[in-house]
């Protein structure tokens, strides 16, 4: 494409860019905090979490996928992953028929502390969660973040939003709220009435 056939300006790329850029920073700062916090009481840093929920939703993980859905490098994802199983909190195993790859599975310590934290989820000392609640209270909802999304996936690709949106499905199916937390249905598979 030529210089004359671009459609937008130096200026505006840049504005754009420096925007986006700075804001994501302020927002992850806040998020980190929130994150941090959240899952402090379980002696796990933010990768860790990140790799057990993952390992949850996909269900036999390998490690290039964890780095792949984690937004992580491979080492960091090994690595993480590997404090886990020491914990008793991941297994590692490779398949027949595929020597490889290296796969992860949640052990049943490792479900039980992930239930625990979607137990303890407190919205009310979250940053983003309370910076987006007059949004909510205004239009009815929470903002859905559908121009991010579709950045995010143009930028990874549709394989990461299946799996992004089927983490959510899956709370959604396999978790019901009671007393104001989030407990984990005894049978998932039947649906609520």
């Amino acid at each position: 494409m030529g210089m004359t056939e671009k459609q937008y300006s130096m200026k505006e790329a840049m504005i754009f860019t420096q925007r986006v850029a700075q804001l994501s920073k302020a927002l992850w700062k806040a998020i980190e905090k929130d994150w941090q916090q959240w899952i402090k009481p379980f002696d796990l840093n933010i990768n860790e979490h990140h790799i057990l929920w993952i390992a949850y939703h996909l269900n036999g993980a390998s490690i290039s996928d964890v780095a792949k859905f984690g937004v992580m490098h491979v080492s960091t994802a090994f690595n993480f992953s590997k404090k886990l199983e020491e914990r008793g909190l991941l297994q590692f195993s490779k398949k027949e028929n595929d020597k490889r790859n290296t796969y992860i599975q949640l052990t049943e310590a490792g479900e039980n502390i992930l239930h625990q934290l979607m137990e303890t989820y407190e919205p009310n000392g979250n940053a983003v969660f309370s910076g987006a609640l007059p949004l909510r209270e205004l239009y009815g909802k929470f903002p859905e973040i559908v121009e991010m999304m579709a950045i995010v996936r143009n930028i990874y690709g549709e394989d990461f939003m299946e799996i992004f949106e089927r983490s959510f499905h899956n709370i959604e199916s396999r978790f019901v709220e009671e007393d104001g937390k989030l407990k984990k249905l005894q049978n998932p598979e039947q649906e609520l009435v």
